[in-house]
């Protein structure tokens, strides 16, 4: 009983119980099949179904919001337009997490990051991740620290055991029913420092963007969902529409007063 009070209480923590006002412009950042509740623009690399080996859970984007399809590390938006920024299991994704964070902290004042934490990624982890992800905490804020993946599992010989003995899928249902002990979980306000650790082998970075899908948790996501739906409610939402040219940078600005539209915009 215990364990199932401290799992909801972490999932209202990271997905509900954010630090946001009533007004306050929130952008999901790879926000894919199961964008934040509270977001108002999305932002993913790869909406298309060609790229669902990239998420979890449903596999197919969610477009019913302003989404941009855009570099996260090189983002369209302008300096400080967004109030929160939410990056949830997504710079384990990316070849660039230093050059995200430093994006994430640019276009919004604070945010979120929540990344799988390495400890339980070595035991079973998605073949689309690029990184080891740890926290160093003798520094002040605590440096997310993302050490360089150089093949699929962190021991061969224990990944080929766990899938011939037909035991992968449960050992990654036990894991996860202990989620939140398995993730680094970041709010930050102005500035979170990130380094990493080695480089990638370029084929093997072109194997984890090509990954399989991996939509074991689709049961997980619908139910994520519906709780998110129950918790929120009466939460509320931001209503005022949103111009393209108030969020986009200077240069890309069209000056037609046009509003975003639950469309892909795409760059």
């Amino acid at each position: 009983m215990q364990e199932l009070k401290d799992r909801l209480r972490a999932f209202y923590d990271s997905r509900i119980g954010l630090p946001i006002p009533d007004d306050g412009l929130v952008l999901d950042v790879g926000s894919g099949d199961k964008p934040s509740w509270r977001a108002d623009v999305l932002l993913d690399r790869y909406p298309d179904d060609a790229y669902a080996g990239q998420r979890s859970g449903t596999g197919h984007t969610r477009v019913d919001r302003p989404l941009f399809d855009a570099d996260a590390a090189a983002m369209p938006f302008a300096d400080g337009v967004f109030d929160y920024a939410i990056c949830s299991h997504v710079l384990e994704h990316v070849t660039d997490p230093v050059g995200v964070v430093r994006e994430l902290t640019r276009v919004a004042r604070a945010g979120y990051i929540e990344v799988p934490e390495a400890s339980a990624a070595k035991i079973i982890d998605f073949p689309s991740h690029l990184w080891w992800c740890r926290l160093d905490r003798s520094t002040e804020p605590p440096t997310l620290v993302m050490e360089a993946k150089q093949a699929p599992a962190f021991d061969p010989e224990i990944d080929a055991y766990l899938k011939r003995s037909d035991l992968a899928e449960p050992v990654k249902r036990l894991i996860d029913s202990r989620h939140h002990h398995n993730v680094i979980a970041l709010r930050w306000t102005g500035t979170q420092p990130v380094r990493t650790i080695g480089s990638h082998d370029p084929d093997f970075v072109e194997r984890t963007i090509n990954a399989e899908a991996h939509h074991t948790r689709g049961g997980e996501a619908v139910v994520a969902r519906a709780l998110t739906s129950v918790l929120t409610f009466r939460k509320p939402r931001r209503r005022t529409p949103i111009a393209y040219d108030d969020v986009v940078r200077p240069e890309l600005r069209r000056g037609d007063g046009a509003l975003l539209e639950p469309r892909i915009y795409r760059f």
